[in-house]
């Protein structure tokens, strides 16, 4: 049986029949409760061309690209020249006219399509494009967002990215539902390049990294920090980041990362074990994943406990190693099935391993998403899974006795859909007003 409280705090009972009412409930809760998503690819509608959406941006996406290359003979060289419509119009009939969409990716497709009405047998790519060419972007952002029951997004934000910068560089009104993410890829991990460009926008750094290069580098960031707003910093890193070298991104990350994290109270996002041009011709859907090292977070958890860490690795056989940090850190947050991972047999794995070794303590999802709709099929097939996976672990409560409430329910859902990250980015900083729309 299930406890459901009622608004006047009495107890009302329902018996269950082979857990059907269990599931029923929280099935409706999980489908029902927005959700934050903390890590994506889109840009607000203010970016102009850098807000992908659309059948052409879903379909040359680079999962389907690389999953194309399996199925076709033409060289990866020939297929960059072709448009971007040749290109999406080439993958349309090789993934789902000439052969049964069953990946992942191909499946998210037609869950895109079928969520927004269009019949997911079509094979008139024409018809399709029709459609959303025929959408006004303000409206069709709020009904993306309705579907996929998102609340707000976090983009990715890089301050070296000359096209972004001129953007934020013009201080508009965003969209409220987008915030930023200060990315830190270039900085971290091509200093030399990175380095260079800071200083051609006025920054007196040098490549050696000396006492005034780490002020100005600072001084770059409370620039960027203070004009974006971001809610955290994040980087991408390789398989083969080690914390214990001393080189220029690890004295990068201890002089100028950490204590910008502590002075702002910004959370500091790592995302851990990617293999960057593994294959060079299919530029960016040519890269790979590799085990990485956990002992190398833990020591950044160890050396810096005031700061807060949110921590996703791309390897499969990296994540209990993460539980098991989270477990010994309170300020390690583990986040979303990332990229490779974000298929509905690992995210299965890796929802339950969480919920046995964390409780509600993590961050189930995030879409990754680069292109807006690709938010409707991310989070419909992660509802799904991370229903299930809690669905087993309350079943297994009240086979034991112990009863769950609806309101145990929506507590629970609502804390891994966005009460862990709010929490996690409070108080947000100390020199930038960011608002909290939670």
């Amino acid at each position: 049986m299930i406890k459901n409280i009622t608004e006047n705090g009495n107890y009302k009972t329902v018996h269950l029949a082979d857990q059907t009412a269990l599931r029923q409930i929280v099935e409706e809760v999980v489908n029902q409760t927005p959700v934050i998503d903390i890590h994506t690819h889109l840009y607000a509608p203010e970016f102009g061309k850098l807000n992908l959406f659309g059948i052409d941006e879903i379909l040359t996406y680079h999962y389907l690209v690389a999953e194309m290359f399996r199925y076709t003979d033409i060289k990866p060289e020939k297929f960059w020249q072709l448009t971007k419509e040749q290109r999406a119009e080439l993958i349309w009939k090789t993934l789902f006219v000439e052969n049964t969409p069953l990946s992942e990716a191909s499946i998210g497709v037609l869950t895109i399509l079928k969520e927004l009405g269009i019949d997911p047998n079509t094979t008139d790519l024409k018809e399709i494009r029709q459609f959303f060419k025929a959408q006004n972007i303000t409206e069709y952002v709020s009904r993306i967002f309705e579907i996929s029951g998102v609340s707000e997004v976090i983009m990715t934000n890089d301050p070296f990215d000359a096209e972004e910068t001129e953007i934020w560089e013009r201080n508009l009104a965003l969209n409220k539902n987008f915030h930023a993410a200060l990315r830190m890829d270039r900085m971290l991990n091509n200093w030399k390049t990175a380095s260079v460009e800071m200083k051609q926008a006025g920054f007196a750094v040098e490549e050696k990294l000396n006492d005034k290069t780490i002020r100005e580098t600072r001084r770059f960031l409370d620039k960027w920090i203070n004009k974006m707003k971001p809610l955290y910093m994040a980087v991408s890193l390789p398989d083969d980041f080690s914390y214990f070298a001393n080189d220029t991104r690890n004295q990068l990350i201890q002089k100028v990362v950490l204590p910008i994290a502590e002075e702002y109270e910004l959370p500091f996002a790592l995302m851990i074990g990617v293999r960057r041009s593994v294959n060079p011709a299919l530029r960016v859907a040519g890269d790979g994943v590799g085990r990485a090292d956990v002992k190398s977070l833990e020591k950044l958890c160890a050396e810096s406990p005031d700061v807060s860490f949110l921590a996703t690795f791309l390897s499969r056989e990296n994540q209990h190693e993460l539980c098991v940090s989270a477990r010994k850190f309170s300020n390690l947050m583990p986040f979303g099935c990332w990229w490779f991972l974000n298929n509905p047999s690992i995210i299965s794995e890796i929802t339950r391993e969480r919920i046995e070794l964390l409780g509600t303590s993590f961050i189930p999802q995030h879409s990754d998403a680069r292109v807006l709709e690709q938010l409707i099929y991310k989070w419909k097939h992660s509802r799904k899974i991370i229903a299930e996976s809690l669905f087993e672990n309350y079943e297994k409560l009240l086979k034991i006795g112990r009863f769950v409430s609806r309101k145990e329910i929506e507590r629970d859902v609502k804390r891994m859909f966005s009460g862990n990250f709010q929490n996690w980015i409070k108080p947000l900083t100390k020199k930038a007003a960011v608002e909290n729309n939670g």
